[in-house]
């Protein structure tokens, strides 16, 4: 059986855990935070999520794992079979995590320490965010899902990207970000309609005090 490593607060966790429930696998999952002993045993620079493999195989970073269960599980496929379509949603991917995950994270410390992040740095984000939002709105689609007719890996990467961005960076912004995509505000919301979301918002919410407190300690001891 698979075990999935890590926290329910982490979106790229819940992002893996997504895609084990979509494709039905069996798997159990192991409570471990970042910097602890028993993640590093596991990935090798303490990132979560990571997983341990039927094989005891252990891999981390989430995209290798998505690519991973992609390959060793297509019954259920995430990909499209044509190589430049799945080229499309890799891209798609990317460009979330690049130039909308990644420069909304950088607000994490002043959201939970209750602190406005400096003009400067929104200065920055806010570029990156626009790069971001132009370049997503040539890719998506949203007919209905993001790469097109088909739902794809790129619906449940997207979808919890976009968390960070309404969490971190449209708080600390005053920025609608999504409202910048047209369709992507409808198909976000139809997406925590499903089940699978639904179920793993229900365990983000349970672990989310415990979260808070250990990355309030941490902020604290710096």
């Amino acid at each position: 059986m698979i075990t999935l490593h890590g926290f329910a607060a982490s979106n790229y966790y819940n992002l893996v855990k997504h895609v084990l429930l979509y494709k039905q696998l069996p798997f159990q999952e192991n409570l471990v935070y970042a910097g602890s002993e028993a993640l590093l045993a596991v990935s090798p620079v303490g990132k979560v999520p990571a997983i341990t493999t039927a094989e005891g195989l252990n891999l981390s970073e989430s995209s290798v794992i998505c690519d991973f269960l992609e390959e060793t599980y297509p019954e259920i496929r995430l990909y499209p079979q044509d190589n430049g379509e799945r080229a499309v949603v890799r891209q798609i991917m990317k460009i979330a995590e690049l130039y909308f995950e990644l420069p909304c994270r950088r607000f994490i410390p002043y959201v939970f320490s209750g602190t406005d992040a400096p003009e400067s740095l929104k200065a920055e984000v806010r570029q990156v965010l626009t790069r971001g939002i132009t370049a997503l709105n040539h890719l998506c689609k949203f007919t209905p899902w993001v790469a097109g007719n088909d739902f794809t890996m790129a619906d449940i990467y997207v979808y919890y990207v976009n968390q960070i961005v309404i969490k971190f960076g449209s708080s600390q912004l005053d920025w609608d970000v999504l409202a910048d995509i047209p369709g992507m505000k409808a198909w976000n919301d139809s997406m925590g309609e499903s089940e699978i979301a639904q179920q793993i918002a229900a365990d983000r919410d349970a672990n989310m005090p415990e979260f808070i407190e250990k990355v309030t300690a941490l902020i604290n001891a710096k």
